[in-house]
């Protein structure tokens, strides 16, 4: 966001509110980043912020009184980024759990769905290789995730989105097969 001029076309008004929030842009990023520990984040945050501003923020025409209103804005942005983040952290603490809950059964594993082979390569590369690591060879998420280099967070999104886009796969190529468990597939994936 370019905190050069204010938006053309606003009324007059607007660009006064506008060039007051623009003008403390290094500020409000400095408060978000402080927050959230990123700047990528922050920026995120504060173009979200700034849009709904220009989007709903018509009653303001004092400079000085809008840029305390969008302190206050930025500051729910916040409780709902961290809401956001603590809920995501739950979900994958759930899906740790269940993934280390379960017991293995050697022969369940030598009857998956022959299809599965099929359709992992059409899944994008690093969500395939994620459930092949994870699913398939039985690696934990943290040790996956560290070699990627990315945190055991990002690799549990990333595994859940992986896993989701192979069941579609799955239910589209193998219809009732799929639905029924794959115990004793005999269909052909359609792609």
């Amino acid at each position: 966001m370019d905190a050069e001029a204010p938006e053309a076309g606003l009324p007059p008004d607007r660009e006064d509110v506008v060039a007051a929030l623009l003008a403390h842009q290094r500020r409000f990023l400095s408060f978000l980043e402080r927050r959230v520990g990123s700047r990528a984040v922050a920026e995120d945050l504060f173009q979200t912020a700034f849009a709904r501003t220009l989007e709903k923020g018509g009653a303001l025409h004092d400079g000085e009184g809008a840029v305390a209103w969008f302190y206050r804005l930025l500051r729910n942005a916040l409780v709902d980024h961290h809401r956001r983040q603590s809920a995501e952290g739950r979900a994958l603490e759930v899906e740790a759990r269940d993934a280390h809950a379960a017991p293995e059964d050697v022969e369940l594993k030598g009857v998956v769905c022959e299809c599965l082979a099929d359709l992992l390569p059409t899944l994008k590369p690093s969500y395939a290789e994620l459930v092949r690591q994870v699913d398939l060879e039985g690696r934990a998420v943290p040790d996956v995730a560290r070699e990627a280099g990315i945190t055991a967070n990002n690799a549990g999104v990333r595994l859940h989105r992986a896993r989701l886009a192979l069941k579609r796969s799955l239910e589209r190529g193998c219809g009732a097969c799929a639905t029924h468990g794959c115990l004793d597939c005999s269909c052909k994936p359609r792609r």
